[in-house]
């Protein structure tokens, strides 16, 4: 067998059928990614693998003795400890052997046991093949990779913003160094060039690995096969993600023709039989009947309902509408140099720089939700501001997507916030289902759909792509680039914006070196 194999797996979510009787096998050289759109089951599968939770029908088979890591995008990481002393729990085991050859050697002290040194020269022989003496420099090398060197080492993991906690998490787990890894949307908080490092990791790694992402570069470059994830189904493809979508498109086109070639000839056996099940060829019309009882109907090739935004436009008569003079952000103490800058009327600016470096922390400050060290960011009076931001942190998880919206605007009728999530691509059941077991990328669109709720004439997003299938992308840039307003983004995919965007502000210019 391979390093897992799933057999039979049938799995329901409230009134959706995630999977049925799907399968599929992880090999020792699968570098496996998994694709579909959001709400498909992609998480769900992870966990069902990892026995977070149980699939309704099913076996999972794992290789005996596997060691597995598992990132979870939405991990809870442990209190009260330094980044430093967080990394270092990734080799907890090692240092609990070095804490016993400590021991051994206190222990021939005080009765010069030799026993006791052999013990001791095992734990040294352990130690020496695990690059024991080496921690420190590999804990250096992977957070310098995924840009984690930006926050000092003594800094509390309480303290960091979201995305500094997925990437902490990741690093962990890379430290760890399993047999398997498996990873949710692992690109999420990384910029361009620690996705780079991601990939030559990946694609130097000895093992075998999952992952599921919407960054389908990412994908293209570090995978060579597909599971993909839809109507029920699990479909292995092998290749990497452009030749599974070839394989995918063509299997779709042979389907089409299966089902228009059969529906033809139902379609003539039916008009046979409507027209002679009464007469001298009743006897025949009733032969095509049971032949038409027992014929195993082809289904047409299905499509996901796409999501569609609409940003309200709010006219302002202003031609400058923010200005910033010398403002200082961060938290304890500056992140970044005072900075001015002014935004014009309809002008689209992106904040561009590494995850941490004060994006958001900037953000945040312009909107005066947290405090400044100096200066003032003003926008002008006629400015109606519409804020995005990137956590997906809810008040009341237990809450509906409909009990949400209509607590934001109890004026709202039920069926207008219904249409409002469905243009969305948030079906009519994950509309009545609380907020907290919607997939990320549903819970985005929900997001999404209160930002719309508002109008307005300045846009302020923070990573709004994150989780995000590529379609669904495609309508939010769509309806960003036409907003007739001011647009300030926060993203680390370019291609979302590089097309339309006016000006690119890079952070990095200005961050305190320390």
């Amino acid at each position: 067998m391979g390093v897992l194999e799933v057999r039979q797996l049938s799995h329901q979510f409230a009134d959706k059928q995630l999977y049925e009787d799907a399968h599929f096998e992880l090999n020792t050289e699968d570098h496996m990614g998994i694709i579909g759109q959001n709400g498909a089951g992609k998480s769900t599968l992870i966990k069902i693998i990892t026995g977070q939770e149980l699939p309704d029908e099913g076996e999972i088979k794992w290789k005996k003795s596997a060691t597995i890591g598992y990132l979870d995008q939405y991990a809870e990481v442990a209190e009260g400890i330094t980044v430093i002393e967080f990394l270092k729990t990734a080799f907890q085991r090692l240092y609990d052997i070095s804490d016993k050859q400590t021991q051994a050697y206190t222990d021939y002290a005080e009765n010069l046991d030799e026993k006791l040194l052999e013990k001791a020269g095992r734990y040294q022989e352990e130690l020496e093949a695990k690059n024991f003496y080496d921690i420190d420099t590999e804990i250096d090398r992977v957070r310098t990779g995924l840009g984690l060197d930006a926050i000092e080492k003594d800094h509390q993991v309480s303290e960091l913003s979201g995305g500094q906690r997925s990437k902490i998490i990741l690093a962990k787990l890379l430290l760890e160094n399993p047999e398997v890894i498996l990873l949710d949307e692992p690109t999420n908080y990384l910029d361009t060039e620690h996705i780079d490092w991601l990939t030559d990791y990946l694609n130097q790694f000895e093992g075998c690995f999952m992952v599921i992402s919407h960054d389908f570069e990412f994908l293209q470059n570090v995978t060579n096969t597909i599971i993909d994830v839809a109507f029920g189904k699990i479909t292995k493809y092998r290749g990497n993600f452009k030749a599974a979508i070839k394989q995918k498109e063509a299997k779709k086109e042979a389907q089409l023709k299966a089902f228009q070639k059969q529906r033809l000839q139902i379609e003539k056996d039916e008009a046979y039989i409507r027209k002679n099940k009464a007469g001298t060829r009743a006897t025949m019309a009733k032969s095509r009947q049971k032949r038409l009882d027992k014929i195993e109907r082809v289904t047409p090739p299905s499509d996901i309902v796409k999501g569609k935004f609409d940003f309200p436009y709010l006219d302002t008569g202003s031609a400058s509408t923010l200005a910033v003079k010398n403002l200082s952000v961060g938290y304890k103490t500056p992140l970044l140099s005072p900075v001015t800058f002014s935004l014009s009327h309809q002008e689209k600016v992106v904040l561009k720089g590494f995850n941490g470096i004060g994006k958001s922390t900037m953000i945040k400050s312009i909107l005066k939700l947290i405090p400044t060290f100096g200066g003032s960011a003003e926008f002008s009076d006629s400015v109606v501001v519409n804020y995005f931001d990137q956590d997906l942190i809810w008040d009341n998880k237990e809450m509906t997507p409909l009990q949400i919206i209509q607590d934001e605007y109890p004026d709202l009728e039920p069926k207008t916030i219904r249409r409002r999530l469905a243009k969305s691509g948030i079906n009519a059941a994950n509309t009545m289902k609380p907020i907290g077991i919607l997939s990320g990328g549903e819970q985005m669109k929900v997001k999404l759909s209160l930002v719309e709720l508002k109008p307005s004439n300045f846009l302020i997003l923070d990573e709004p792509t994150n989780h995000l299938d590529d379609d669904t992308k495609d309508a939010l840039q769509r309806a960003v680039r036409r907003f007739p307003g001011n647009v300030l983004l926060v993203s680390h995919e370019s291609p979302f914006y590089e097309s339309w965007i006016d000006k690119v502000f890079d952070v990095e210019a200005i961050r305190i070196q320390k």
